[in-house]
């Protein structure tokens, strides 16, 4: 973080200065020009000797209980709705989540001040995390970049990543997400992106938001409060994304597969090691614009949408084609739980089971009818898509139906909330006993463990909540 005073820090937070008898982990005595340079977290674990520990209520537990442990660890600063009896400087706030995202706006106002950052918003449905990822791996062949790790991109971990930037930050991507109207709004306003990515609007979440019109309409305020010297990075190939060039009055770049997408792939070709495709970008003067081969090893055709995403944010951002292409065919996984693949050669087994929405699933079970062994079989380990609302029993259904159709050898499902899938695929009468059910993950794990031989390629995929990147997790192991 930026050097700020404490002075400075209530005063972005609207906030009041508990001094009286506190001191820093040093051992001085605070005063409110005592400056803070550390990060800033909501998880008492992450701290270190000058951390700001914003002490955020939770449904189950809340943070004030693990201030006693933030002190211990070092932190300089507790934000705080209530005082504590602790002797270190304590800042108290209506809100600790609110002041967290006050602290990050003054952060990004003071370092855009400066002229050198730029910063890329980046939401929708599916991607975000994998598009998040190929862009910070361009941006840092530039210059400084910051990024969010795993997933943070809600209302806590959007602004604590925007806390971290400083005065030689060039780059800030924020990832941005959302489980109500407004949200993505707010962080819109915290970090005033340059450029508005937005993927996909898909039924991921559709039940939290209410619908699909809903989930649109949150998605959409990515790109609503975009100047006109910005610019909307926006999916030609998804009709609701390309009703949002008519919400703004930043510039539209257009990816996709689509022949009018200004940054676009085509030559797609996917096999077990990665997927190849030609990426096309527009000219910058006028002419027809250059085009490169790239040799792409994260697994799955569907995350080309992902590369051209983060290729088109660069573009903007002024990086040359052959920065782009070496950096993303440097980048090997996702992320952790995506399409990650794990097992010994002889058994492959893909871990995709950090979320699934009905977009993920379908895309998952497609890439694994492309890249089985000609002699091996593929199965599909699938539990719950969560957050469908109602749609949940149809998705379900329809998820069931389609590993049928794409021949995939035999599906395992797992866990009282997704049986609807192995309903619906033994329903379709073409299979005999090709679908199988198990109420728990320790069954189904005893199955495939015993069931497995070489040549199988195993996708395990699910909403994070079943829980079945464990058991994928397992299943590497076993045939490590």
């Amino acid at each position: 973080m930026i050097a700020l005073t404490l002075a400075e820090i209530a005063s972005a937070t609207r906030g009041t200065l508990l001094l009286d008898g506190a001191r820093l982990p040093d051992g001085t005595d605070a005063t409110p020009e005592t400056v803070i340079t550390g990060l800033s977290t909501t998880d008492s674990r992450e701290v270190v000797s000058g951390t700001v520990f914003f002490a955020k209520p939770g449904e189950v537990t809340d943070g004030h209980l693990f201030a006693p442990q933030a002190v211990e660890a070092g932190a300089a600063l507790l934000v705080v709705d209530h005082p504590l009896d602790l002797p270190v400087p304590q800042l108290l706030v209506d809100d600790t989540v609110v002041a967290l995202g006050d602290l990050a706006t003054e952060v990004i106002a003071r370092v855009r001040a400066l002229g050198l950052l730029k910063i890329v918003g980046i939401t929708g449905s599916n991607g975000k995390t994998t598009t998040k990822n190929l862009l910070r791996a361009v941006l840092e062949q530039v210059g400084p970049t910051i990024a969010p790790r795993a997933s943070f991109n809600n209302e806590v971990g959007a602004p604590v990543t925007m806390i971290q930037v400083t005065e030689e930050t060039q780059f800030l991507v924020a990832e941005m997400g959302a489980s109500g109207i407004g949200e993505i709004a707010r962080l819109v306003r915290m970090a005033r992106p340059d450029v508005g990515v937005v993927l996909k609007v898909g039924l991921a979440h559709a039940g939290e938001f209410g619908g699909i019109e809903k989930t649109l309409q949150a998605k959409t305020e990515m790109v609503t409060d975009l100047l006109d010297s910005d610019v909307a990075v926006l999916n030609i190939d998804d009709p609701r994304v390309a009703t949002m060039a008519d919400k703004t009055v930043a510039r539209v770049l257009w990816f996709g597969l689509d022949e009018r997408a200004d940054v676009r792939a085509t030559d797609i070709a996917s096999d077990r090691r990665g997927t190849s495709f030609t990426l096309h970008l527009p000219s910058r003067d006028g002419g027809e614009g250059p085009s490169r081969p790239v040799r792409f090893q994260v697994l799955g055709e569907h995350h080309v949408m992902n590369a051209l995403a983060a290729a088109a944010s660069a573009h903007v951002l002024d990086v040359d084609i052959d920065t782009i292409v070496a950096a993303l065919q440097t980048v090997e996984t996702a992320e952790r739980w995506r399409m990650e693949v794990l097992g010994n050669g002889d058994v492959t087994v893909i871990n995709d089971a950090y979320n699934a929405s009905p977009d993920s699933m379908a895309a998952a079970l497609k890439t694994l009818a492309q890249i089985a062994e000609p002699e091996g079989r593929t199965i599909a380990v699938l539990g719950e898509m969560s957050e469908l609302g109602e749609f949940s029993g149809e998705e379900h259904d329809r998820i069931g139906l389609l590993a049928v159709r794409l021949g995939i050898d035999q599906l395992v499902i797992v866990g009282p909330a997704a049986r609807r899938m192995h309903i619906s695929a033994i329903n379709e009468g073409s299979w005999d006993g090709e679908s199988l059910y198990f109420e728990s993950q320790d069954s189904a794990f005893d199955h495939l463990a015993a069931d497995l031989r070489p040549g199988d390629t195993v996708l395990v995929k699910s909403s994070n909540s079943a829980g079945l990147r464990f058991l994928g997790d397992r299943l590497g192991e076993t045939f490590s």
